[in-house]
């Protein structure tokens, strides 16, 4: 159904790829790419050096930014498989941040970092989410976020 080396954000309608943790649109932006490998979505990031929080530490902010939009890509690829149809076909998905809930487990380390998601529950409308990031091999931070398809009125036209 999906081809392994398909990066998720890239299959997102080009109204929508202007998020600045995934768009491929946005020039200044993150450019987060998930994957699909089985049963989860995996992506990896090395912080530049902007993004610390004390040194050493990357800052909390980007943290909640990467497990948000890693799970947006996550409820994507998840919806993908339980409608049996190949990432990217019509109609294209693309999903929003209904709840974000980030738990920093222990400091986590420039360098790095991979994350790792599943779904959790994947109804019509809403996908849950839970995310793990790694960093150094051992997990720093979790999310679980809720993840709706987005709504008419963010449409254009």
């Amino acid at each position: 159904m999906s081809n392994r080396d398909e990066v998720i954000q890239d299959t997102y309608p080009d109204d929508f790829s202007h998020c600045y943790g995934c768009g491929r649109l946005n020039e200044q932006g993150l450019h987060l790419k998930s994957r699909v490998r089985g049963e989860e979505i995996i992506a990896e990031v090395d912080p530049l050096p902007r993004y610390i929080g004390v040194p050493g530490f990357v800052y909390g902010g980007l943290i909640a930014s990467l497990i948000d939009c890693h799970a947006m890509a996550a409820a994507a690829a998840a919806t993908y498989r339980r409608e049996r149809r190949a990432l990217g076909s019509e109609p294209r998905l693309r999903f929003v941040t209904a709840r974000l809930c980030v738990d920093y487990l222990q400091p986590t380390p420039m360098g790095p970092l991979r994350l790792r998601a599943r779904a959790l529950e994947v109804g019509k409308r809403k996908v849950r989410v839970e995310v793990n990031l790694d960093a150094g091999g051992r997990t720093t931070a979790r999310g679980e976020v809720l993840a709706v398809r987005i709504p008419e009125a963010m449409r254009r036209g």
